[in-house]
């Protein structure tokens, strides 16, 4: 079918989302992503999905899915998932975890070979932080080999990751030493636009991933933050991630995840350390 002929006579300003569109979306979001979109957001997934209708020209729920079916629309579910999605983050978000990673942690990485992974890194700000940490607070880190992957399932965020430009709001927690250190003014931006410095920027790796497909890493990771992730997940699929995320640590590594997201109600191996931390 053709977009723009599924868009006569539309109404893009309403969408009538009927119970099974939405199951037959919240079906397609979970399979692909492990995204649970519970009975009671509907308003939320027609205000999302009003926004890709409306980009498309498409008029009906019944277009849209008919196109997502067809071969022209194969790349639509990774734009109607990114759409489901709450791209929500800041830098030094959570800050007693990168205290904790500043105080307890990297003291005890005396390895040569560090890795850490940034896992649904949104846009950028989480990885970034990290950077900047690493940067400050680990020894003979010029002489070390450091990085740090940062992934995600939303293209768009990356590509904002990528670019490392952020407004005056969104550097509001950076302490003025780090600031002045690690962020550079942008010329023709508006006032306040900052870059992250090419120093952190470059410990840091980006990368399309989706969680819910094999992962490509090979070597283990000495940290893991997952962070206000899994609260988009149901039980099972938090368990297999969390399983899975232990099979990529290496022994002694550390789990960080949101602090509404404590591990208390799955099943796991991890030893408890302190609020949203866990210890392999």
């Amino acid at each position: 079918m053709n977009v723009q002929e599924a868009g006569h006579a539309m109404n893009l300003d309403v969408v009538d989302l009927k119970p099974q569109h939405f199951r037959k979306i919240s079906a397609m979001v979970y399979q692909t992503a492990g995204i649970n979109l519970k009975q009671g957001k509907e308003a939320l997934v027609r205000a999302r999905l009003m926004k890709r209708l409306r980009s498309l020209g498409i008029g009906r729920v019944e277009d849209y899915l008919e196109f997502l079916d067809s071969e022209q629309g194969s790349q639509e579910i990774s734009r109607l998932i990114d759409a489901m999605t709450t791209n929500q983050t800041s830098f030094f978000r959570e800050m007693d975890h990168f205290s904790f990673m500043r105080d307890t942690v990297l003291p005890e990485l005396t390895r040569p070979r560090l890795r850490f992974w940034s896992a649904a890194c949104s846009s950028g700000e989480e990885a970034y932080t990290l950077a900047i940490i690493l940067r400050e607070h680990l020894p003979g880190i010029e002489c070390r080999d450091v990085r740090i992957l940062a992934t995600d399932i939303s293209r768009r965020m990356l590509d904002k990751a990528g670019r490392a430009v952020y407004p005056k709001q969104a550097i509001e927690a950076v302490p003025s030493p780090q600031y002045r250190k690690y962020f550079i003014p942008v010329r023709n931006g508006r006032p306040g636009t900052v870059q992250v410095g090419a120093e952190a920027r470059e410990l840091v790796h980006l990368a399309y991933l989706n969680l819910m497909e094999p992962w490509p890493m090979r070597g283990r990771f000495h940290v893991i933050f997952c962070r206000n992730v899994m609260i988009y997940f149901d039980r099972p699929t938090q368990q297999e991630l969390v399983r899975r995320f232990w099979d990529v640590l290496e022994d002694g590594g550390y789990l960080f995840v949101g602090h509404s997201e404590g591990l208390s109600a799955i099943q796991h191996r991890f030893r408890y350390v302190r609020p949203a931390i866990y210890r392999k």
